[in-house]
């Protein structure tokens, strides 16, 4: 089957992200979302976000107006049966995906092929919630998903090779690169970057430099466009704690488990930049 439809679960920052692309791309795109409102705000965040390329001139009005036309929205999972794709990007949680999943598979069209765009979650536990375990892979975009290049393109120990270069080859429609991964928890890049991001909280906790200095030697001398910290804050303290118990669950190590000083910020809403505050004062 040729990718030609796409439907996108959720339309949150990642699933409006997403399906952005996707309707750039020229793929006519179908974002579901359990309700209006989040519909709605969802929508929103699309139009303003192209709008904002067309302010920097890296898009034309008429391209916004031609992606726009391509996207439509809906509360019901069933507008999404005659999909050839379907990304979710719904909370990360197990629970949830599951359902959504077993219920999308007695509606989408058999031959569709199914894509969780979960972050640290493996895609065999969701996969295993529908019949269709051999079209079945993990579309790992990045935020922002516009910007940004890379999407892990995960395989499971069903997922055939067809489907694997069906959903390379759409990754490369979007203009974006595709690197095969292995199904464990944080595929290449989680597993590699949340270590790193972990272990400068532990040299804050040790008093091995200010939070100014750590950031500032990572910037300087690895050539890194931010330092450990600010990342944290804009990635989410609570979004890299949840993400650290998932992993230190799956493979008990210790670089994996989160340290106390992330679990006392995150209690104490110091989640980063979308909360104010993080490891820096967003408030001023």
């Amino acid at each position: 089957m040729t990718i030609e439809r796409v439907g996108v679960l959720g339309c949150g920052l990642m699933g409006a992200g997403i399906a952005e692309v996707c309707a750039k791309a020229g793929f006519p795109t179908v974002v579901r979302e359990v309700d209006e409102g989040l519909l709605e705000k969802g929508m929103q965040r699309i139009e303003r976000s192209l709008s904002k390329a067309v302010d920097k001139g890296k898009l034309e009005a008429v391209q916004r107006d031609e992606t726009m036309s391509r996207i439509s929205g809906t509360t019901e999972l069933e507008s999404l049966a005659d999909r050839d794709l379907v990304v979710e990007a719904i909370v990360e949680s197990l629970q949830a995906k599951v359902e959504t999943f077993a219920a999308l598979d007695r509606i989408v069209q058999d031959g569709a092929i199914f894509a969780s765009n979960t972050s640290s979650l493996t895609i065999t536990q969701i996969a295993m919630a529908t019949q269709r375990t051999d079209r079945f892979v993990g579309l790992h975009f990045f935020n922002p998903v516009p910007v940004m290049k890379l999407v892990e393109v995960v395989r499971t120990l069903m997922t055939s090779d067809e489907t694997m270069q069906q959903c390379l080859d759409f990754v490369a429609s979007l203009g974006k690169e595709g690197v095969s991964c292995r199904d464990n928890s944080g595929f290449i890049v989680n597993r590699l970057l949340v270590p790193y991001l972990l272990d400068a909280i532990r040299a804050v906790e040790e008093g091995v430099g200010s939070i100014e200095d750590i950031d500032k030697a990572m910037q300087l001398g690895c050539g890194y466009p931010m330092g450990p910290l600010t990342l944290l804050d804009f990635v989410g303290l609570d979004t890299t704690y949840y993400i650290a118990n998932i992993m230190f669950e799956e493979y008990r190590e210790k670089r994996f488990a989160p340290p106390p000083l992330l679990k006392q910020m995150v209690q104490a809403g110091r989640s980063g930049r979308k909360s104010g505050r993080g490891f820096y004062d967003y408030g001023k």
